[in-house]
């Protein structure tokens, strides 16, 4: 089958394809760059950025675990103007669009990168209210509907550009979270972020992690987030953006029956450098195995 239709709309954004970096894996793209063409992705989600440089949580923050990776990174970034300034000039050589996940300690410091980056030259602001790894801010904002409701509303008062709100997993009632950011205007949702986890070195009877716990990625917790997917995609109406251990053309497909317009790939660039290159191919595969001319005709296509 050839002209397979890929092209997928999210919140009035035209991407080429469906296949996008989850914020934290890919930095800016620079470091993939050796490895990936950008031109053949759907986007680019960057790194998040904050108000003002980060530096992170304490070594060591990462740990290997069954099927996953945990990390307490801690959202070390060089903040908002340093990224404006050196890497958006970078990426705008490229045939794809920019997405950029904002992180803060408070309400105030989410509006003000908002406001920063409402006059740069990006596509889409992912709003990060749902990393486990720091201890302000971030997932405190994303475990309660009506305060979900509230930060979404008042950074979306800053935001030119479509306004995607990312959920943490680790609530009780995912379909309820969503519909507090779909009430307080968010255009689109991604979820989900990683897992609140532990690990503990048996032979030094410690953490692993300085931060003790760290939130858990990777193809262990594909299943929850397909799970979280489907809920969300029956309790709202904005389109979703699906990621969580992806990292082949059939776990893309797997989130897009779930009702995931767009997916995004993160601990699989770690081991794959060239994992969403794989996961677009794969897609693709799969459209032309089963006559699928128009990809919009995956997304939430399944019986139960």
């Amino acid at each position: 089958m050839t002209n397979l239709k890929t092209k997928v709309n999210i919140a009035g954004v035209e991407l080429k394809n469906p296949v996008m970096t989850a914020s934290g894996t890919f930095g800016s793209g620079k470091e993939y760059s050796e490895f990936v063409d950008l031109n053949e992705l759907g986007a680019v989600v960057v790194k998040g950025v904050a108000n003002v440089p980060w530096k992170g949580n304490a070594s060591p923050r990462v740990a290997e675990t069954y099927g996953g990776m945990l990390n307490s990174v801690g959202l070390q970034n060089p903040g908002v103007h340093a990224f404006v300034k050196e890497d958006i000039l970078f990426l705008r050589k490229y045939d794809t669009k920019i997405i950029v996940n904002i992180a803060g300690r408070s309400v105030e410091d989410y509006c003000e990168v908002a406001e920063v980056l409402s006059n740069a030259d990006i596509d889409m602001i992912e709003l990060n209210i749902s990393c486990p790894n720091v201890k302000e801010g971030c997932v405190s904002f994303g475990v309660n509907p009506h305060t979900v409701e509230a930060v979404t509303k008042e950074v979306k008062k800053y935001c030119k550009q479509p306004l995607i709100v990312k959920l943490s997993p680790n609530v009780a009632d995912i379909a309820e979270i969503a519909k507090g950011a779909e009430a307080g205007g968010a255009d689109a949702i991604s979820l989900i972020n990683t897992l609140l986890g532990m690990v503990i070195d048996i032979h030094k009877r410690r953490p692993v992690l300085a931060n003790i716990m760290g939130g858990l990625s990777g193809p262990a917790i594909k299943p929850v987030a397909v799970r979280m997917v489907y809920q969300v995609a029956q309790a709202v109406k904005v389109p979703i953006i699906g990621m969580g251990g992806i990292s082949n053309g059939d776990d893309a497909i797997e989130f897009m029956l779930a009702g995931a317009s767009a997916v995004a790939v993160g601990t699989a660039n770690f081991f794959n450098p060239r994992a969403t290159i794989d996961v677009k191919e794969g897609i693709e595969n799969y459209m032309k195995k089963y006559g699928i001319s128009n990809i919009k005709d995956i997304v939430g296509n399944i019986t139960v």
